[in-house]
């Protein structure tokens, strides 16, 4: 299913350098993985076999699958208690990026780069491979100390552009059942469902990133180190 939008965006905020006396905390390390976004929604009949796949994805540890639920669909009849416009707006800077007018659900992006549009899950499958086999030119890591998240980062060679640093939170799993709209009746679990999405800053890749970021409670972390555009994703690593 198709729809036409209008252009719009969203922005986050700086956080601050990594303080003193945390490194007596227990630490909790990371591991790198391919990001792959999920754009979805409750009302639409066309999303559920993506959102079976994305759950398969979910045990691959190489690989952070993150569901963004948009909320374009609830005028039909149903509600989507997970859409939230930003999730919308992220979509839509995907499709201005690549030069459309045109956002799909249900759409993934795999790396920030690839666009597949309805459930193709071999063309996925040769997406993921792709990325896991490729290189990468920064490394990252997570360090969990308390309700703190260290973010450290490096560059080799150092970057030529400077990339954002997002911050990620979801919810592992929820089962919904869906009482109107094109899915009424139908009962759906739904993972790595995305509550939150925030901009830190801007990373010049030059010098050694090394911040720290609030993340309280005890939803999973990902950080993301992606090309303004959006664009190409440098890096990514999820503390769980």
């Amino acid at each position: 299913m198709q729809m036409r939008w209008m252009v719009s965006a969203a922005c986050g905020l700086w956080v601050g350098v990594t303080g003193a006396g945390m490194a007596q905390e227990p630490i909790q390390r990371s591991e790198p993985a391919v990001v792959v976004e999920l754009f979805t929604s409750q009302g639409c009949s066309s999303c559920p076999p993506a959102d079976e796949y994305l759950a398969m994805l979910v045990a691959d540890p190489r690989v952070i699958p993150l569901a963004l639920h948009v909320d374009y669909w609830d005028y039909i009849g149903w509600k989507d208690q997970f859409a939230n416009p930003q999730f919308t707006d992220r979509q839509k800077s995907y499709a201005r990026a690549a030069g459309s007018r045109t956002i799909y659900t249900p759409q993934m992006i795999v790396g920030g780069q690839e666009r597949v549009e309805g459930h193709q899950p071999e063309e996925l499958a040769t997406l993921v491979q792709a990325h896991l086999a490729a290189g990468r030119p920064v490394s990252l890591r997570l360090e969990r100390h308390g309700s703190g998240v260290r973010i450290i980062a490096e560059a080799d060679p150092p970057l030529t552009e400077a990339v954002r640093i997002q911050l990620v939170r979801y919810i592992p799993k929820q089962t919904v059942e869906i009482e109107s709209g094109e899915n009424a009746g139908k009962t759906v679990t739904y993972h790595n469902i995305v509550t939150s999405w925030q901009v830190l800053g801007e990373w010049g890749g030059q010098a050694p990133l090394d911040i720290e970021a609030e993340a309280e409670g005890d939803e999973p972390v990902v950080v993301i180190l992606q090309n303004s555009g959006p664009a190409e994703i440098l890096a990514a690593a999820r503390l769980r």
